[in-house]
């Protein structure tokens, strides 16, 4: 049977009818695998399967979010009408070959084989559809022009994007080259900027921009490099446990001075020996004295403690109770030392405590060193016990409330790295000739940069949306939506590994090139890798938050 072919008005209804059978197809899924899991209580029985619900649910999301922008602007953006279908039958095609491999633990049956499905899951898959979609995403350079329905948002977008390319591209190779910490100009400028208050209330010197607003200056900073997007985040995970479960003197003293950048934040939560369960944290924190001042005594080791060299303080998350299990022996410190630059320091008390730092060599997010620090009998008073005394034990709860924005941020960097990616690989195929034309104008190329530039807007349109809902969700009076607790995960999953891929692809376009650390693109690559690491390893956030999470209910 001949496959109709679909104009371009026909795109947004065809996207629309594949991403309903979608969502409809992992409702099922999600309600086969609960039963299997008795509603994710034996999830580890069936990490496997789990992981396949996580993934399969996350790209039904971001489908779903794409189509919906698209939607919302009636005809506007016809590359990201293309791009929804050719997402949207990507996803279906997914779910039938998943499937196929698993029909029990999935139980879809033949939901997905309606004949008038698959014509329009083909005609998005098609050679012809996204060869060319790429082809216009070759015309613009790989720059996309996503319409931001919020005012502050779309124009924060444009002064960072201005900012970026003039403050941090001339900068940004130079910095992964040599190894360079993020210049102190650069950390100033961003400060009189407002991004180290971001998410701080007005009545505590900050810019409360708002999630998207954050979201949307992350992309924009990674794009240029993903140190600069970064640098925001650690300010952004403490200024959060401040806010949820900080005291009213804390706040005051702590909030405004992160706001100004006057201090640089450093977050320590991993061990040596203790990663994505941070519940077993060992780090001790023991009570005491120190000349008259009462206080506590940190002994332990940390690793991957980003930018931990710089910072001023340190948000520190140790064990306050060993007769507690898990979690609820934990309690979060604010740590105060003073800047060190360079690969290693050691920090010392006048009564004898110490921090000794050193920083772990790292194929690509460079510019702000990630540390293992050993503390021993470091003192730190009772008034940086986050929470004061109803704080204690209460330390993992804040620090993972603010680890959910650093996803959500995360998202954010991921899709400002894929684009970068993406715009990059364009402007090599439109200049790179070989055997006596472009290699844009390749049937290849345009294919390949074709889904490049679906999965990056895929991801982008999750991210956004997770901004919107958890935003929603911490201005509501009630408890947390299914949505707004799971979404972020969902960002920072989906975004992350586009990144990855999509960079490696634009590599790949470069050639031999691509291989050149004189090039930007070698840099999108290394970068790119350490984002389905952190803010919760690629595992972690399948399993234990997005599985877990679906698969409960709630």
């Amino acid at each position: 049977m001949m496959m109709a072919k679909l104009t371009d008005n026909d795109h947004l209804p065809a996207a629309r009818t594949l991403v309903d059978a979608a969502v409809i197809a992992v409702a099922t899924a999600i309600t086969a695998s609960a039963e299997l899991t008795d509603g994710g209580k034996t999830i580890d029985d069936h990490q496997v399967h789990a992981e396949r619900v996580a993934q399969l649910a996350t790209f039904a999301r971001a489908a779903e979010e794409l189509v919906a922008y698209c939607e919302r602007q009636a005809g506007a953006d016809a590359t990201a009408e293309a791009q929804s279908l050719a997402f949207a039958a990507e996803v279906v095609h997914k779910l039938r070959s998943e499937n196929e491999a698993a029909p029990d633990l999935l139980a879809l049956g033949t939901s997905l084989d309606d004949p008038a499905l698959l014509e329009l899951m083909r005609a998005g898959l098609s050679d012809a559809h996204v060869t060319a979609l790429g082809a216009n995403v070759l015309d613009a350079r790989g720059a996309h022009a996503t319409v931001l329905e919020d005012q502050i948002a779309a124009m924060t977008r444009d002064q960072f994007r201005t900012f970026a390319r003039t403050e941090i591209v001339p900068i940004a190779q130079d910095m992964h080259r040599e190894d360079h910490l993020v210049p102190e100009e650069l950390i100033g400028k961003m400060a009189g900027l407002g991004l180290f208050g971001s998410s701080i209330p007005e009545e505590f010197g900050g810019t409360d921009m708002g999630l998207l607003t954050m979201v949307v200056l992350t992309e924009e900073l990674s794009a240029a490099s993903l140190v600069a997007g970064s640098l925001i985040t650690r300010s952004e995970i403490l200024t959060r446990a401040l806010a949820q479960g900080g005291t009213d003197e804390q706040r005051q003293a702590w909030l405004p001075r992160i706001a100004t950048g006057e201090l640089i934040v450093g977050i320590c939560v991993t061990e040596p020996d203790i990663g994505s369960d941070v519940a077993s944290v060992q780090c001790k924190a023991t009570p005491g004295e120190l000349d008259g001042q009462q206080g506590w005594f940190i002994d332990g080791a940390k690793a991957w403690a980003t930018f931990a060299g710089r910072a001023n303080i340190l948000a520190l998350l140790a064990r306050t109770d060993f007769d507690e299990p898990g979690a609820r022996g934990l309690s979060l410190f604010i740590v105060p030392k003073d800047p060190h630059i360079g690969h290693s320091f050691v920090q010392e008390q006048d009564g004898g405590g110490s921090i000794t730092g050193n920083a772990n060599p790292t194929p690509g997010y460079r510019g702000m060193h990630s540390f293992t620090l050993a503390f021993d009998r470091y003192f730190v008073p009772d008034a940086n016990l986050v929470g004061g005394e109803a704080g204690l034990g209460r330390g993992f709860y804040l620090q993972m409330g603010g680890f959910a924005a650093g996803r959500l941020q995360t998202g954010g960097r991921a899709t400002g790295v894929g684009q970068a990616s993406l715009e990059k690989a364009c402007n090599y195929a439109l200049d790179r000739r070989q055997f006596e034309q472009p290699i844009a104008e390749y049937q290849l190329t345009q294919h390949k940069i074709g889904r490049m530039s679906t999965h990056v807007a895929a991801g982008r349109h999750l991210t956004y949306a997770a901004a919107v809902e958890m935003q929603e969700d911490e201005r509501a009076p009630t408890g947390a939506r299914l949505g707004a607790a799971v979404l972020p995960a969902m960002a920072k999953l989906f975004a992350s590994d586009v990144a990855v891929w999509v960079s490696q692809e634009a590599q790949l376009i470069h050639g031999g090139w691509g291989y050149s650390e004189e090039d930007p693109v070698a840099r999108y690559v290394v970068d790119a890798l350490v984002l389905p690491i952190f803010e919760g390893v690629k595992p972690i956030l399948e399993l234990k938050i997005i599985a877990r999470q679906l698969l409960a209910g709630s």
